[in-house]
């Protein structure tokens, strides 16, 4: 049935409904047809033309009603087909609004269109006034049991070919909220209703072929009977029933899943289709887990705002760009005597204390830490990520950064900073499979410099006049000390100690 709904959406389009239609009206007028010839059938009479008649009439009035009835529901999809400005989530969410609608309509159609029918066709075949209000009341449990079995499927089949164009590779059908009943439920009716019209027809087959006319109703109660008696503990509680606990495991699996659980499979109990989709949904599960603790890994080797966004958008995105950022070094004072005089784990944990200060602290500013330089570190305000005020965030990590630093280690570990602020060209730096999200051009190596200067300014922070320039808010304890010359630098830089704890002391205040 799909493909005549998809070949009717390829060559027709916005009118793939109607064009649909008419190859399934001829496909539907056999069971019409069958319905009919079972009560000229009961009823003794050979007038089987005239039912034809009756029966191709109501099958035609009430599927043209049907269409004409959902036309307007229907409208933004076509619309949106014919290049109108119609949102896609405006015309997806209508050919669900299609459906719903559709089928409670069709349903009470079926089930006044079915009754009105069998009276007539009773009529037809001769039969009396209270046997007509047993054949309407029969049509219509019959009408609705049929339209229960394929009115569903037929309309999901009708709209998923626009469905799929409309959707195409977006998720805005993600959000879209769930309608009831669910799948189980249908398919629940559907066994049920087979079973009901199964019984009732076959009924009345042995009675036109026995000769016997019992009353229409003997035929309803046959078939409520057998299909409760039967349909429900044989069909679905023994046959059907079992079958959807793949399913809620599937639906229970991904709740895990977009919770963050990997931790959990999906049990594969079954050889079939359903046993298919839970391998390959462990598979994808095993893909995810995989992937989390790939970005786990990564997300300890490189600034997690530079692996989230790497992750996201992919490598490409970092392939060049000019910014002005403020570039900030940090270096450990004397540490070469320590290494010599201490052990290699020593040496490391004294190092990785200290970096666990520096690396939050930069991100929490709104930096990262670009590199690891051996006793020190490079961070960088303002790049791959805009920062506003970077010069603020880089003065204001300094600050923070050179308390804790003493907070933790007092006299034993002493630090310089140098910080400046100016041009860089940011991008991924490397061949192969190797590569460094690096800064090129003369700040970071002005930045450096500054670092190293420290030592003969005897500050613990030293911040250039660009930097002092770029800053929104000057912070107190900027001490001028003047121009100094840097290597590689023809001209002078002018320099600027930062006294931190009378930065910080005026903050508090």
């Amino acid at each position: 049935m799909y493909r005549i709904w998809q070949w009717a959406w390829d060559r027709f389009g916005a009118r793939h409904r109607w064009a649909g239609l008419a190859v399934i009206l001829p496909a539907g007028l056999p069971i019409y047809l069958f319905w009919s010839f079972l009560i000229v059938a009961v009823e003794g009479s050979r007038h089987y033309v005239e039912a034809s008649v009756v029966t191709l009439g109501a099958l035609l009035a009430l599927n043209l009603y049907a269409g004409f009835a959902d036309r307007k529901c229907y409208r933004p999809v076509e619309q949106w087909v014919a290049g109108h400005d119609v949102d896609r989530a405006t015309a997806l969410k209508a050919s669900y609004s299609f459906a719903r609608r559709a089928f409670s309509r069709s349903l009470w159609l079926a089930a006044v269109g079915f009754a009105l029918m069998s009276v007539i066709v009773g009529a037809v075949a001769g039969a009396g006034g209270p046997r007509l209000a047993q054949y309407g009341v029969l049509g219509a449990a019959i009408g609705t049991a049929t339209y229960l079995i394929s009115l569903h499927s037929m309309l999901e089949a009708t709209a998923r070919p626009a469905r799929v164009a409309i959707a195409g590779d977006t998720s805005i059908g993600d959000s879209l909220p769930r309608a009831r009943p669910t799948i189980a439920a249908w398919s629940n009716m559907t066994v049920l209703g087979v079973a009901f019209i199964f019984s009732v027809e076959s009924a009345m087959l042995v009675s036109a072929i026995v000769g016997a006319s019992p009353p229409p109703f003997l035929f309803l109660g046959i078939g409520i009977a057998l299909t409760v008696g039967f349909g429900i503990p044989l069909a679905v509680g023994i046959g059907f029933s079992p079958s959807m606990r793949p399913i809620r495991d599937l639906a229970e699996g991904t709740k895990r899943v977009a919770a963050g659980d990997y931790g959990r499979r999906v049990p594969v109990v079954q050889d079939d289709d359903l046993g298919v989709l839970a391998a390959s949904f462990n598979r994808m599960q095993a893909g995810l887990a995989e992937r989390q603790r790939l970005q786990q890994a990564f997300g300890a080797y490189v600034d997690p705002a530079l692996a989230a966004r790497l992750l996201e958008q992919g490598d490409d995105v970092f392939t060049g760009e000019r910014r002005e950022v403020t570039v900030m070094f940090v270096d450990i004072r004397d540490f070469t005597p320590f290494a010599e005089a201490n052990t290699a784990e020593d040496t490391v944990a004294r190092l990785n204390a200290l970096f666990a200060i520096v690396v939050p602290a930069v991100v929490d500013a709104g930096g990262h830490v670009n590199k690891f330089l051996g006793d020190g570190a490079m961070a960088v305000f303002g790049a791959p990520n805009d920062l506003a005020n970077h010069a603020d965030a880089a003065v204001s990590a300094a600050v923070r950064i050179h308390r804790l630093v003493a907070e933790r280690f007092g006299g034993e570990l002493r630090i310089g900073i140098g910080i400046n602020t100016g041009v860089v060209i940011a991008g991924t730096i490397g061949g192969g499979p190797h590569l460094e999200f690096s800064l090129i051009g003369d700040t970071t190596n002005v930045a450096a410099r500054v670092e190293q200067l420290t030592k003969a300014t005897g500050d613990a922070i030293l911040v250039t006049e660009r930097t002092v320039d770029a800053l929104v808010s000057r912070p107190p304890g900027l001490v001028d000390r003047g121009a100094h010359p840097l290597k590689g630098k023809s001209a002078p830089t002018v320099v600027f100690g930062l006294d931190p704890v009378v930065t910080h002391s005026r903050r508090l205040v």
